[in-house]
């Protein structure tokens, strides 16, 4: 099932539309989603207010006035939107701060009285289940153990699974103002208030047995915590990507993020980049608790999920409406791209054609040049959605396949993954990667020589279908002594093909550093 952001407001007739609202300890969150039966929905509205609405909570006991007046206005927006929208609020969620505040009741009233919305107050167990919705509608976790964590501000929730099983979950008074409220209070932080904070996650999750058993795959990342690890690290790697949905970072980068910011003061940390500087003063508790969170899982790779909760709750609803018939259904990222392609109205036998030759040709030089498996899946990728520019125009309809894929919600990609895709897609016409190209030139050197390399071949097999009929039935493909041979075989007239082979070869041969030798022959 393929996601789409769409900023049109303008509805597909007879689509339902969906509307889910979060109300965390920290921030505010409303999701506007279209239903489309064919590929699941598309995102119109993901509107964020960050009203601090357990500002004080831990220390008082009670959700402040001043803290109710943002969440009730964020609220009545939010509304708003929504009815423009024409969307129905399914789900309107409260999570840890309301839940234990000594005058949610009055909360609650207030709310209903000068919004209309009825809140339901979920447990901590609910919430981590609407997490795991997101995440196994975002990543193929079908057959791996890992661990997932949403780091709200007043809480986290964390599961344990090997695929769809889960294994453990759990609720935790670990939430990023929480614990800043609770243990952080000099500025800069001194060291034994880092080492207290230390102390109290590691002995929580000891004590709820985080990290028994078997060491997990990944963990898998939600909450305004997570998403800003990603956009730090993103900064730090100097890359530029459309979102960190689905990015990878390394423990390492956290501990050295880690290192840097707590050498720093509140104003100092405002200015760090991809730090939204509305988290500046409870972001190390919630690195804190993501680094020891990693150590006891014993791994050494966050995946950020930039849905969540929110997202559960708009597949929970569409699941209570019988618009989405199993949400545990494995999803394939082959199935996926097709959808994907569809709509954007691909030329289906071409790019089938395009695909297959591509893989054939990979094939005779993976060894030789150390292309793996995860290779051939960008690839096939590329090759499947090479033409979706079409959609848009003709004219710089390659560009147009750059930009769409990069905007895309790809099943089974990273941001760096969809970002290669793109480019693969990109140089499938017309001119080679240029140093002067901004979609390439900030690409990492390894990259760039993977987009030359790739790319080269998409370039090659679209040529070798120059007539868009599939004439050629079957290639021969050999690598030898630094010579790429190829041997069209096809029953008719190959020319076309042959003059699109040597017109589109260019790349290939720059980027493998080959010569290539095309001929044509009748299958045997």
């Amino acid at each position: 099932m393929n996601q789409l952001t769409d900023k049109s407001p303008a509805p597909h007739q007879g689509r339902k539309r969906l509307a889910a609202i979060d109300i965390g300890t920290n921030s505010l969150r409303c999701i506007v989603a279209e239903i489309d039966p064919q590929s699941g929905f598309r995102v119109l509205d993901d509107e964020k207010a960050m009203v601090r609405l357990g500002e004080g909570l831990s220390e008082t006991g009670f959700i402040s006035v001043a803290a109710e007046e943002r969440a009730i206005e964020a609220l009545q927006r939010m509304s708003k939107i929504c009815t423009s929208l024409n969307a129905e609020i399914a789900a309107v969620v409260a999570t840890s701060a309301v839940r234990k505040a000594l005058n949610r009741n009055q909360f609650l009233r207030n709310v209903k009285q000068r919004t209309g919305l009825d809140i339901d107050v979920i447990s901590g167990t609910r919430e981590a289940e609407l997490a795991s919705l997101s995440v196994h509608h975002n990543f193929a976790m079908d057959q791996l153990r890992f661990a997932m964590a949403d780091i709200g501000g007043g809480s986290v929730e964390i599961i344990v699974a090997s695929g769809h099983h889960t294994e453990k979950i759990i609720s935790l008074e670990l939430g990023a103002v929480f614990l800043t409220e609770k243990f952080l209070h000099s500025d800069p932080i001194s060291e034994k208030e880092l080492e207290r904070l230390r102390k109290h996650i590691r002995k929580s999750l000891r004590h709820e047995g985080i990290g028994e058993g078997l060491p997990v795959h990944c963990l898998v990342g939600s909450g305004g915590t997570m998403t800003n690890i990603g956009s730090m690290v993103m900064a730090m790697r100097g890359e530029q990507y459309e979102s960190v949905h689905r990015y990878e970072v390394l423990h390492s980068e956290i501990i050295h993020l880690l290192a840097m910011l707590t050498r720093k003061n509140h104003k100092e940390r405002l200015q760090v980049a991809g730090l939204n500087p509305e988290r500046a003063d409870i972001i190390i508790a919630g690195m804190i608790l993501t680094d020891e969170l990693l150590r006891r899982c014993r791994t050494n790779l966050l995946r950020i999920n930039a849905q969540g909760i929110r997202e559960g709750l708009i597949l929970q609803s569409m699941q209570e409406r019988g618009l989405l018939p199993d949400i545990h259904q494995q999803r394939d990222w082959r199935a996926s791209l097709l959808e994907f392609a569809r709509s954007c109205r691909i030329d289906e036998q071409h790019a089938t054609q395009v695909k297959r030759l591509a893989v054939k040709i990979f094939a005779a030089l993976a060894e030789a040049y150390e292309l793996n498996d995860r290779h051939a899946q960008l690839l096939e990728a590329a090759a499947q959605l090479h033409d979706i520019g079409y959609f848009i125009s003709y004219d710089r309809h390659h560009k147009h396949s750059y930009h769409l894929i990069r905007h895309a919600n790809l099943f089974g990609f990273t941001p760096r993954e969809r970002e290669l895709v793109a480019n693969l897609a990109r140089y499938h016409r017309k001119s080679m990667p240029k140093k002067s190209h901004e979609n390439f030139s900030h690409l990492s050197a390894e990259d760039q020589l993977l987009v030359r390399r790739l790319g080269g071949i998409v370039r090659l097999a679209d040529g070798l279908d120059r007539r868009r009929n599939g004439q050629v039935s079957d290639i021969e493909c050999s690598l030898k002594n630094d010579r790429l041979a190829l041997k069209l075989l096809g029953q008719d007239d190959l020319s076309v093909e042959l003059y699109g082979a040597e017109s589109k070869g260019d790349l290939l041969e720059t980027a493998f550093d080959c010569k290539l030798d095309v001929q044509t022959g009748v299958p045997a």
